[in-house]
């Protein structure tokens, strides 16, 4: 049995730019509006797998802190005090700290965001022993994106 949450119409959503350094269709800086999706099987105990509002109150809580910033992976960035800086091919980018979202991430790709918010989910909720599989969606803007699973058991 599995519980299923649409991002698009629960309004899991939210805005935010990158570049793909390694991918030249996509090394320009750009932005997207992402929804998330979450699928979640097992079985139900005392009627439920998971509740609803537990799930999107930990996206919500995940999406607020990289909503409306520039999503950059860790290892690409020089840090200085109240500055973020990018140097990739020729370019220099140079942001607010407060304006970004470094992540623990390789690169800042849809796969790459959901494996990110899949762990993130994963370190902030009780997974119960009736949970056998979380899986996170990602789009890149209404139907296409990129879905991360973990099997739990």
């Amino acid at each position: 049995m599995e519980i299923r949450i649409d991002g698009w119409r629960r309004h899991l959503i939210f805005s935010a730019a990158h570049f793909l350094s390694d991918y030249s269709k996509c090394s320009r800086l750009h932005g997207h509006s992402y929804a998330v999706h979450i699928v979640i099987s097992g079985y139900p105990i005392d009627g439920i797998i998971m509740d609803f509002e537990v799930i999107k109150e930990k996206i919500k809580e995940i999406i607020d802190e990289i909503d409306h910033k520039v999503i950059i992976p860790e290892e690409d960035v020089k840090v200085k005090e109240n500055e973020v800086e990018i140097i990739h091919n020729k370019k220099r980018y140079v942001f607010p700290k407060e304006d970004c979202a470094i992540l623990p991430i390789k690169t800042s790709s849809a796969e790459s965001i959901a494996s990110y918010i899949l762990q993130e989910f994963l370190n902030r909720v009780d997974i119960n022993e009736n949970i056998d599989e979380v899986a996170i969606g990602i789009d890149e803007g209404y139907g296409q994106g990129a879905w991360a699973k973990r099997k739990i058991k």
